[in-house]
């Protein structure tokens, strides 16, 4: 008896530069790793929200646009805003100064597209798997002999905090010197708490944090008492400890400013921010996640930022646990993809 292959619904913004090459190379790729499996398919829909089209119309989404992306299964998102690049003769990256004219500055990109598109899909976790995968090496010396030592989770608060988008300036009519500017972080109860909730729900071993409300953080350990073991940290100590004792943490979550912080640091551990898979999340499932800057659909297929190594490689099944990228209801459908895609 043959079944009908269960089809996946794809929204995909390739963005702007290395989001249009990575895309370009991750879709045809995952769709020939699904091609050795007859269980289900993915089905891509492409929209053209890049930093040329705002320049020429003066919007990245069209009316509407943002709210219409609650029929697909998951986004998978490229890279948006200004251009980087690296010099032929220099390690260094550098801010491009001569800009084509169709980048737009960061805060555009940010506050009228990324943002809209985590508030209105209630994508309040933002999820960040981080490991040292085959043929990446770690700065770290402690993980040259044993890359397993870095195998962490980052789980930031995505829906507010630092980036409640609260505070402005004040000019002074009278007094130039005198203007005033302020950036207020908000911080509700139910924010701090349905992400510690993820937290407890996504590891067994290690939690540690830092942030306001710790009060509220306390609260939701409480009820794992006996799974999951924590502690908590300063943020600032908290980039020491992953240097210097990476197999001590297991999982970090913390406030949005911060854990974006960390969630780079810890990339460049692993040895390459260039495969860094990250997924912003509606844990309810309710709406779709969506997969930023590399292909990470469902966190597994990861592609390369470098025109050379655009390949996918599988992550190990550990990362799926509670991350619904795909909506994927079923373990098998988890379990068939990585194991392609590590074929692949």
């Amino acid at each position: 008896m043959t079944t009908t292959p269960r089809k996946f619904s794809i929204v995909c913004i390739p963005g702007d530069g290395i989001g249009v090459d990575i895309t370009e190379a991750a879709v045809p790729s995952s769709r020939h790793a699904l091609g050795h499996l007859r269980t289900f398919t993915f089905q891509f829909t492409t929209l053209d929200w890049s930093s040329k089209n705002y320049r020429q119309r003066g919007y990245y989404a069209p009316e509407g646009g943002i709210e219409g992306l609650k029929k697909y299964d998951a986004i998978y998102f490229g890279a948006v805003g200004w251009a980087w690049f690296v010099h032929p003769s220099s390690t260094e990256i550098t801010l491009h100064l001569h800009l084509p004219p169709a980048d737009v500055p960061d805060h555009i990109s940010l506050w009228q597209m990324i943002l809209p598109i985590r508030t209105t899909l209630n994508q309040y976790a933002n999820v960040r798997p981080t490991r040292i995968l085959p043929g990446t090496v770690s700065p770290l010396s402690a993980c040259a002999a044993d890359p397993s030592a870095l195998d962490w989770v980052i789980v930031r608060e995505n829906s507010e905090g630092e980036y409640s988008g609260h505070g402005g300036t004040t000019p002074s009519s009278a007094h130039a010197a005198h203007t005033v500017a302020t950036e207020v972080s908000i911080f509700t109860r139910v924010g701090i708490a349905r992400i510690d909730a993820h937290d407890g729900d996504e590891e067994q071993r290690a939690a540690a944090r830092h942030g306001p409300l710790d009060t509220v953080f306390y609260e939701v350990a409480r009820e794992y008492d006996g799974r999951v073991a924590y502690d908590k940290m300063l943020v600032d100590a908290m980039t020491v400890r992953m240097v210097t004792r990476p197999q001590s943490l297991d999982t970090i979550v913390a406030t949005n400013l911060h854990a974006d912080i960390l969630s780079d640091l810890a990339a460049a551990l692993s040895g390459s921010i260039g495969i860094a898979p990250s997924s912003n999340l509606d844990p309810s499932r309710t709406y779709p996640a969506c997969s930023s800057r590399y292909m990470a659909a469902h966190r597994i297929s990861l592609g390369r930022a470098s025109p050379s190594d655009r390949g996918v490689s599988g992550a190990p099944p550990r990362w799926l646990d509670g991350s619904p990228g795909l909506v994927m209801e079923r373990d098998w459908a988890r379990e068939s993809m990585v194991g392609t895609l590590q074929i692949v």
